[in-house]
């Protein structure tokens, strides 16, 4: 039996995947014929012994904490902000609250 990643199983087609599970004698994969490729991957991933979702990793040297940080501290000033019915400052903090974001889903790996 040949070991096969997430990323891997989740590139193969269904019939790849039907033929991996025609190989396998396992409770889990049982009616894989009927099986279509959402339903499939899971129960394969569980036969194989393999994790059923993709892990992210933060690339080079990343400070998420201090991103975090600074954001709950808008998430404040947003409320504030709202509360005063400050529509200039309202939209500066929210501007900056998703660049934050996309600074941290830039740096997903």
């Amino acid at each position: 039996m040949a070991d096969y990643t997430y990323d891997e199983l989740k590139k193969k087609t269904v019939a790849e995947m039907r033929a991996i599970a025609k190989g396998l004698d396992r409770e889990a994969v049982k009616g894989y014929s009927q099986l279509n490729k959402e339903h499939l991957l899971p129960l394969l991933c569980k036969a194989l012994g393999i994790e059923a979702h993709q892990h992210h990793e933060l690339k080079d040297d990343f400070d998420k904490s201090a991103i975090k940080a600074k954001m709950r501290e808008l998430k404040a000033a947003r409320t504030a902000a709202l509360e005063a019915h400050d529509k200039v400052q309202l939209k500066a903090v929210r501007r900056h609250l998703h660049s934050l974001n996309h600074q941290i889903r830039a740096h997903l790996g």
